[in-house]
């Protein structure tokens, strides 16, 4: 889950209200695991903030934004994702903590370039 931080929310604050309103669930134990920069051709760009939690309340729902599910972690389909995802998501599941910088061309990645935090 993502999205925008409101007006006296802090990073953290926004990420487990996205993921309450996005897929039900009410992440604990989170942790800032690592920090996105996002470079589009066209001019756009984008930084994220990355936080892993180590557990959960609530149940799953579907929602507008998503329609959850759980898998094991040798089942992710980075085929279907951004090609970023592969780069850093991999160490979020490790528990490292990483600085990652990407660049675009449309959904093209062109450069990336990842850092242990």
């Amino acid at each position: 889950p993502g999205g925008r931080i409101e007006a006296g929310e802090t990073d953290e604050q926004a990420a487990v209200r996205e993921t309450q309103e996005e897929v039900g669930i009410t992440p604990t134990g989170v942790e800032w695991a690592g920090e996105l920069r996002f470079q589009f051709r066209d001019g756009y760009s984008l930084q994220c903030t990355v936080y892993r939690a180590s557990g959960w309340q609530g149940e799953l729902m579907e929602t507008e934004e998503a329609k959850p599910f759980w898998m094991g972690t040798n089942q992710i389909p980075y085929e279907r994702m951004w090609a970023d995802d592969v780069k850093w998501m991999p160490r979020l599941l490790a528990g490292e903590k990483f600085r990652g910088w990407f660049e675009f061309e449309g959904d093209r990645m062109e450069w990336f370039r990842m850092e242990p935090a």
